[in-house]
């Protein structure tokens, strides 16, 4: 038997996805060498998919997340972590990737293959330098739907004030050509007036955004995090979508014990 859930359900959790990673501030990720901590919370989060006439929605979702010395886990993604090389931190990665369609989500979809959300495997180095945290991430879609690769580079800084954190974020990420093609392209099959045969190619896309955050108490976080991606030109130019940009917002609440 196969779990399927409704994309009324998926596309948040895309938003939550592609952020979890980003949730937890230092003052609550502190922990005894070794010891292991969890939290649970809830979130409320919403996003603007690329696709025309798309049904976008507000969803509220738990959020759970898991640390020891040896394992990180945030929602949909698990990190086993490596011994690191000097300053350079290093994972094995998995994240479960929240894209994809079903043909009654948009009107302009129809008759189009759903597209599936994918299992992605890899790996992650981070490298915490005096102004900035750099990371690097490649993955691969190990679920075999797309058949694709994508490569992430990520600049961020975490600034404290008080019982307040910002943490703005500027990143790069490749989708390359598989990818793009599998969600943005249109088959020969599904081709029909105004909607004609896509393959694409890959595609850069610009990231940016800020997370602000308040600790309600030494274990209790509030926080806010607002984004956007600028989508590549080979996105863009696909028949299937009619914006240039995607827009996300989470907010939540996470306890950790």
């Amino acid at each position: 038997m196969t779990l399927r859930l409704p994309h009324s359900l998926i596309r948040p959790l895309a938003t939550l996805a592609a952020t979890l990673p980003l949730l937890v501030p230092a003052s609550i990720q502190a922990q005894e060498a070794g010891a292991a901590s969890w939290g649970l919370g809830l979130a409320v989060a919403a996003d603007r998919k690329p696709y025309r006439d798309f049904d976008d929605k507000l969803q509220p979702l738990p959020l759970l997340t898991y640390e020891n010395r040896w394992i990180h886990i945030a929602g949909p993604g698990v990190d086993v972590k490596l011994p690191s090389l000097g300053p350079v931190g290093l994972r094995l990665r998995s994240r479960f990737g929240f894209d994809g369609y079903e043909a009654d989500d948009s009107p302009w979809l129809a008759g189009m293959r759903e597209r599936k959300g994918s299992l992605w495997l890899g790996a992650a180095a981070t490298w915490d330098t005096a102004p900035v945290q750099l990371s690097a991430e490649l993955l691969a879609d190990a679920s075999g739907h797309s058949k694709g690769r994508q490569f992430t580079l990520k600049a961020e800084r975490r600034f404290q004030l008080g019982a307040w954190d910002i943490t703005p974020r500027l990143a790069l990420q490749q989708q390359d050509r598989k990818t793009v093609g599998y969600y943005y392209g249109v088959e020969g099959t599904e081709a029909r007036l105004g909607r004609p045969a896509y393959k694409g190619s890959s595609a850069l896309n610009l990231q940016a955004g800020v997370r602000v955050g308040y600790t309600l108490a030494p274990r209790q976080w509030v926080f806010v995090d607002v984004g956007s991606t600028r989508l590549g030109s080979a996105i863009r130019n696909s028949p299937l979508v009619d914006k240039s940009s995607q827009p996300a917002v989470v907010a939540g609440y996470l306890c950790r014990f």
